[in-house]
């Protein structure tokens, strides 16, 4: 049996979550591999609606082991609430599994988001402000706090002491903020040591072990392909590997372990936060595209940027990523579009660029250079088979296809659990 790599291949939202789901009950793991709670899930399971941030969306199918990988940055009190919620709404959260190699954001890696964020001023990169890109410096840097620091009390004080050594000159005296005790930040941390115990593991030991066994890992980035921090619109990007290549370094598993690689896609593009955004519409059909996708960011809250579907964007993450497959997202969302145009190269200064401009002043002054399709009226929210789909819609998602790189190979036509045409499968 296989590992499955799912990832993101816009700037994100474009349904990760779904498509977990609908890998169901062949799935045996699910893990979350990089990030943390700055972007969100959103599942719908029967009249239900569920929005994830940190974890897995796996943890809403019942026999599946939702784990969060060592890649992963993660707030303790984001962590506890979301499991408390779900618990509260009779979902069973007890096989959650989180790497002992995993960082701990903390309240000062949220400060300092904060106030870097608005000292930037104009030159701001739309963060979430909750501590993401700080934590990985730390990281980076070999000041972190690792969830197996919290089960020693003394190597846990001499971290933040180590820590707050720097970040209390910074916060201080370039950002006016009041410095920060070690005994705030350890009474804090300490208080979750209880509860997060009996979650805490070997994980990629116990990954490797079950890809032995035969059983179905799925890999789910968190983010998306043009938001990962080589590969995406640097500096308006996260701050962790959000491609596939992610998914071996932020879980503890072999590359060779990873047999299929699941590109999301939605029917249009979305992005949340600053940077360019070559098919960004400014007019009514941006509106449009917003009210009846209802994007609007499942942690933020804040409106996303609209626009029409990028295949130069598909096929760079096609190509970066090694996709086996594409699920194609709200196509539905597209439904009373009389003439639908879909961006198929970029001009930047008279010059035509079918593939992504190397150059991010090239990419940022790009401009889509667009063909026009046919669009269809009919409700396709029923349909379960590509041929229950009208023939303009079946002739756009071929053309997707074709531009693309990759086989589609499921399609999202509405909101609700079942609502997807399976064209192949994503396992067999």
């Amino acid at each position: 049996m296989p590992g499955i790599v799912i990832v993101g291949a816009q700037w994100g939202d474009e349904g990760k979550g779904k498509a977990t789901d609908l890998l169901g009950s062949r799935t045996d793991f699910v893990v979350k591999f990089n990030g943390g709670n700055n972007a969100g899930h959103t599942v719908v399971v029967g009249d239900e609606k569920y929005a994830l941030h940190l974890l897995p969306s796996g943890i809403l199918t019942p026999g599946v082991t939702p784990v969060i990988g060592n890649g992963v940055v993660i707030d303790l009190e984001v962590l506890f609430h979301e499991l408390e919620a779900l618990s509260a709404r009779g979902v069973d959260v007890s096989r959650l599994r989180i790497s002992a190699n995993a960082h701990i954001i903390t309240d000062y890696h949220r400060t300092l988001d904060k106030v870097t964020e608005r000292f930037l001023g104009k030159r701001s990169i739309g963060t979430t402000g909750r501590g993401i890109g700080p934590a990985y410096a730390d990281k980076i840097n070999r000041v972190g706090i690792r969830v197996q620091d919290l089960f020693d009390e003394s190597i846990l004080r001499q971290k933040i002491e180590g820590a707050l050594d720097s970040k209390n000159h910074l916060l201080t005296k370039v950002y006016n903020r009041r410095a920060v005790t070690c005994d705030e930040i350890f009474d804090d941390l300490t208080s979750y040591v209880e509860r997060l115990r009996p979650m805490v593991a070997d994980t990629g030991l116990e990954l490797s072990r079950a890809l032995d066994d035969g059983r179905t890992v799925v890999f789910e980035a968190g983010q998306a392909t043009m938001l990962d921090i080589d590969h995406g619109t640097y500096p308006f990007v996260t701050s962790s590997t959000a491609t596939a290549a992610g998914a071996a370094s932020g879980s503890g598993v072999a590359p060779s372990r990873l047999d299929r690689v699941i590109g999301i896609v939605k029917a249009y593009t979305t992005r949340v936060g600053a940077g360019p955004f070559p098919t960004e519409l400014f007019d009514e059909w941006g509106e449009l595209l917003r009210k009846q996708g209802f994007e609007f960011g499942t942690t933020t809250g804040r409106p996303r940027r609209c626009g029409w579907n990028d295949t130069v964007l598909t096929r760079y993450a096609s190509r970066i990523n090694g996709l086996t497959d594409i699920v194609l997202t709200k196509l539905d969302v597209l439904t009373g579009i009389e003439s639908i145009p879909v961006c198929v190269a970029y001009d930047v200064d008279g010059e035509r660029f079918d593939e992504l401009p190397v150059s991010q002043s090239d990419f940022h002054h790009a401009k889509p250079i667009y063909e026009s399709l046919p669009g269809w009226s009919e409700d396709i929210t029923g349909a379960r088979e590509l041929s229950d789909l009208p023939a303009n819609a079946q002739a756009y998602v071929r053309f997707l296809e074709e531009r693309s790189g990759s086989r589609i190979s499921a399609i999202g036509v509405g909101a609700d659990r079942e609502a997807i045409v399976q064209v192949h499968d994503l396992i067999d």
